[in-house]
């Protein structure tokens, strides 16, 4: 059965470094583009990147530009969210997709598959 699994979430003092994966099972990664949201209790999921099925082409939010970086193996049928200098405001239920979706940032129509999400906490 096609699925997404994150893993490599966990608790991490403010300016620290943690690398999500996201790996597929069941299907191709390769023909999808994938995505990671991520979502705080009581708001609205919100798109933080997307990478392109060759990875050329990558999207951030605002909030993640210049401290997370996207990439992927699809090789191993795997993306990546390297997480530098986190902020308490980042500690979320964070979740990959694929695709990323016709409205990213926003969650919208067209995502095939979710992962059942994984915690980040920021705190010291």
């Amino acid at each position: 059965q096609p699925q997404l699994v994150e893993s490599g979430g966990g608790l991490v003092q403010p300016g620290g470094s943690l690398r999500l994966s996201c790996a597929a099972s069941g299907f191709n990664m390769d023909i999808y583009a994938i995505g990671w949201f991520r979502q705080v209790p009581g708001k609205e999921r919100e798109g933080v990147s997307c990478i392109s099925r060759s990875g050329e082409n990558i999207a951030y939010a605002d909030s993640v530009k210049g401290r997370f970086t996207i990439s992927r193996d699809n090789a191993k049928n795997t993306v990546y969210l390297q997480m530098n200098s986190l902020k308490p405001e980042d500690t979320a239920v964070y979740y990959c997709t694929a695709p990323c979706g016709g409205t990213w940032p926003s969650v919208g129509y067209g995502i095939d598959y979710w992962g059942k999400g994984i915690l980040v906490t920021v705190s010291s």
